[in-house]
């Protein structure tokens, strides 16, 4: 049993039932806690009382810190039981209430984050929002207890105007009709140079990534810059993804004992991290890591990807198959202290000579570079570089540096752990799934593609309805929330990079149907786009929309693609037709601020082509088949779509999915390729160099 599940021994409140870590890390408050549903709006209508909503998620710090500064306070506790009815929200669990309220506290205050913290009446309006606030005052900050007061005060005493602020919130969080008339002539080159311009204005030369602090990995704006590199051969784009992924790497920002990465720099070196780590990141910087290494063939981005890998294949994959969503940023009450080392400690494990080149390699000094004279390893030096400053062969010097590390490793598991929030969320998974297929494709290892299936199957098992339609979280048995747009649009993304690491056609069966599914659930059949909530989902107090790619890319917008790729694989124009519509729907907002839509961007750049489609025809247990197949799938080939066509069971399966497979067979009995693109298919090459030559063309 958890800590977590521990606590529910002790359980306080009405969170005793619920599933969610972040729930269940407040049972035992004395704050009388509900979650998010019926009974405590019925309560607070009943008892007439505003709301008290707060949101936050299992590994944020400043979710702790005012929990226990406040949620764990009595006078807090008995002041929000007289006045208000208190709900707790897992954003995780429930993307769909924060993105609104989050929007809400956005408009009101002009920043956001979590904890977040809104008043709203018992039908759900808000009237008060903001983030973190302490108890008491200070800082300038106004105190918890004081903002309760005052809007007790002024419910009991100034209702009306409450009520008036709350009305005009409300009405000025709906969608409004015309106010995004889509640009007729969006997929252009225009808007892709014009995004370009700002990476070359923002990018931070001297550590990478682009602006000042805090720094966010943001892998879309990089694999954009890949896409970009790719269609016009401007060697500072490949240049700003190179100095960025690399300086990330060598950075504290990455777990240089135990691999993966935290959240982001708080400084614009990439040094001091805030700690904690969640899957999403995994996922993407490893599409990033993967698409850089095919893009230059240069080993070290294939090396960090795997690295990515091994991190959570050992440290967030459930028995299942299925991804676990975060691990904390605190341990023993402090933030960072399970990464964090004294140099004294290193020496005295690893031996005088042995601790020192290991320190000096890591920059652990006496005087440290985080709090309380502790260290954040990191790297000033790449391993070529320290060898020769040492005088030393670079692969010695790479031996000893590991075999240090794997002790340090060990050493470090001895500590209490960062908690692990082991949630399984369908969205987050399908990204995981797209990563790990990617990797394989790029570098052959089958651990990863087997990793993926399994990952696919466990989603579409066990958080799938007998109706078809996804569930968005499973924990412990327990299966909840229907599925958002993010949930089928990543699983759709996922779901096609494991059909074409894996050519098991069932994977693009589930793909086209879930995808479906999407579009008749979420699909906005006035304005174009695609809703964050629709059929089946809880209806509150406005509908989202928006294509906004921040920590992740949007649902829209990888929908956008998943239509584009979708549509050349099954010949569906209509598909292609609906990514069109949908990007149109947005481009007002892209062509204000490009930067902001960088997923979306590489759909543009898909259309803007030249579009590869694929089939090899063959056996895929034929020698000349894999080599046709590894030709592909090692290159960087984001406008390509590939299929493998056998005349057996799976490919009457294909050719109902994608007629026009039909007729496509081997050439004088060798396995064939058969290669259209700009609309104009290529007599079939059987011979790799032949194949090479159709593949390697520049957009």
């Amino acid at each position: 049993m958890s800590a977590v599940e521990e606590k529910t021994k002790k359980a306080s409140n009405h969170l005793v039932n619920e599933k969610s870590p972040y729930l269940l890390q407040h049972v035992s408050n004395p704050v009388d806690w509900y979650p998010w549903g019926e009974t405590a709006f019925q309560k607070a209508k009943k008892e007439n009382k505003p709301v008290f909503l707060s949101i936050g998620y299992a590994t944020c710090h400043w979710c702790h810190v005012m929990a226990h500064e406040s949620f764990e306070d009595k006078d807090v506790a008995d002041l929000l039981k007289k006045y208000y009815v208190a709900v707790k929200v897992d954003r995780e669990e429930r993307p769909d209430v924060d993105k609104i309220y989050m929007s809400v506290c956005q408009s009101m205050t002009g920043r956001g984050g979590w904890p977040l913290t809104i008043l709203m009446t018992p039908d759900g309006k808000p009237f008060f929002a903001g983030t973190y606030f302490p108890k008491t005052g200070r800082m300038g900050m106004p105190g918890l207890m004081d903002i309760l007061n005052q809007i007790a005060d002024m419910w009991e005493n100034n209702r009306e105007k409450i009520l008036t602020v709350s009305n005009e919130i409300t009405d000025a969080i709906q969608p409004r009709q015309g106010l995004n008339t889509p640009i007729v002539n969006m997929v252009n080159m225009e808007i892709l140079e014009k995004s370009y311009g700002e990476f070359q204005r923002s990018f931070d030369a001297k550590w990478g990534g682009f602006g000042g602090a805090p720094k966010f990995p943001t892998p879309h704006h990089l694999t954009l810059l890949l896409r970009w590199h790719k269609r016009s051969d401007d060697s500072f784009a490949l240049k700003m993804v190179k100095k960025t992924l690399m300086a990330m790497r060598m950075g504290g920002v990455f777990d240089q004992i135990g691999f993966g990465f935290h959240r982001y720099s708080v400084d614009a070196k990439w040094l001091v991290p805030h700690f904690e780590k969640m899957l999403y990141d995994q996922a993407l910087l490893a599409i990033a890591y993967t698409e850089a290494y095919q893009t230059t063939k240069e080993k070290q981005f294939a090396i960090i990807a795997q690295e990515i890998f091994t991190y959570v294949l050992r440290d967030m994959t459930d028995s299942n198959g299925g991804f676990y969503s975060a691990e904390d940023a605190d341990s023993e009450g402090k933030e960072g202290v399970f990464y964090v080392w004294k140099r004294k400690d290193l020496i005295d494990h690893l031996g005088e000579k042995e601790g020192d080149l290991f320190c000096r390699f890591y920059g652990i000094s006496d005087g440290g570079n985080f709090e309380e004279g502790f260290s954040i390893p990191h790297r000033s030096l790449s391993l070529e570089d320290f060898a020769e400053q040492e005088g030393m062969e670079p692969g010695k010097l790479e031996k000893h540096l590991m075999d240090s590390r794997i002790r340090i490793f060990a050493l470090r598991e001895k500590r209490i752990h960062p908690l692990k929030d082991d949630k399984i969320l369908t969205s987050w998974n399908g990204l995981m799934i797209a990563a790990l297929s990617k990797g394989y494709q790029a570098m052959g290892d089958k651990r990863y593609v087997n990793a993926a299936a399994a990952a696919a199957d466990f989603i579409l098992t066990k958080l799938r309805g007998a109706d078809g339609r996804l569930f968005r979280r499973f924990r412990h048995g327990d299966v909840a929330y229907p599925g958002y747009l993010d949930d089928y649009a990543f699983l759709v993304w996922g779901l096609i990079e494991l059909y074409e690491a894996t050519f098991e056609v069932h994977y693009l069966e589930e793909a086209v149907a879930l995808n479906k599914a999407m579009i008749d659930i979420f699909w906005d059949k006035k304005g174009g786009g695609l809703y964050f909530t629709g059929k089946g989902n809880e209806t509150l107090i406005t509908l989202s929309k928006d294509a906004y790619d921040g920590a992740l890319p949007s649902g829209n917008s990888v929908a956008a693609l998943n239509f584009l790729r979708l549509g050349r694989m099954t010949g569906n124009i209509e598909l292609e037709q609906k990514a069109e519509q949908l990007i149109r729907s947005f481009s007002r907002a892209v062509k204000g601020s490009p930067m902001g839509y960088t997923h979306l961007l590489a759909a543009v750049d898909f259309i803007a082509g030249p579009g590869q489609e694929i089939v090899i025809a063959g056996d895929p247990a034929n020698k000349s088949t894999q080599t046709l197949i590894r030709a592909v799938q090692e290159k960087f080939l984001p406008s390509k779509v590939v299929l493998l066509y056998n005349n057996d069971s799976k490919g009457k399966r294909l050719e109902a999915l994608s007629p026009f497979v039909q007729g496509m067979g081997p050439v004088n009995q060798k396995p064939a390729a058969y290669v259209c693109k700009e609309y104009a298919c290529q007599f079939p090459v059987t011979e790799l160099d032949k194949f090479n030559s159709l593949l390697n063309i520049k957009k």
